[in-house]
């Protein structure tokens, strides 16, 4: 079931400053850079634990409604379902009531019950059905467990000082296993 990012997050979880400080970086010359930087190792840290740390909005597609009536979510920690479709053979769209889902965010991976008899069946067999949901630990940095800004530190920290050095020299420091590994999501 492929996952398709529809808004990444509307924040990072360092600031430029916050990023430039850790660096111990006074001038202004190299901002365009660490702040592409604090997003490349935002997005290596989501990576390694299966996780998204802010809030971002993801589209699940589905060929059809599970037997199970499980769907299990590839984008963590499962929020809130925001929006459901099915697709009919001529490509028109109609909303599911939300009312028909319920997220259970208590589990890693997070899963969506879907109430069976609440569901129209998709007309088309293939990508016949949308599912809209938020994944994150909430809208701000101040969400995202401190280890895993950390992490975000750390892969920050090599990225930044490493950025010319290609092959074995460039291995991410073995701190950053120690931060991640508790916060990895195991697949199904």
């Amino acid at each position: 079931m492929p996952a398709i990012l529809l808004a990444g997050p509307t924040a990072e979880p360092l600031t430029l400053a916050e990023a430039k400080t850790y660096l111990r970086v006074g001038h202004e010359a190299e901002d365009a850079l660490i702040a592409s930087l604090i997003t490349a190792a935002r997005a290596t840290v989501e990576a390694l634990t299966r996780r998204v740390l802010i809030d971002q909005s993801w589209r699940l597609v589905r060929d059809a409604w599970p037997a199970s009536g499980l769907i299990a979510v590839p984008v963590n920690p499962l929020r809130e379902v925001i929006a459901a479709r099915v697709i009919d053979a001529a490509g028109r769209e109609a909303e599911v009531p939300l009312g028909a889902f319920t997220a259970d965010t208590s589990r890693l991976p997070g899963v969506v019950r879907v109430e069976r008899g609440a569901v129209p069946a998709p007309g088309r067999p293939i990508a016949g059905i949308a599912l809209d949901v938020i994944a994150g630990h909430g809208p701000t940095a101040d969400h995202v467990p401190s280890p895993l800004v950390e992490a975000v530190r750390v892969v920050l920290a090599h990225f930044y000082e490493h950025r010319d050095v290609p092959g074995p020299g460039a291995a991410f420091p073995a701190r950053l296993d120690a931060l991640v590994v508790p916060y990895r999501v195991t697949r199904l």
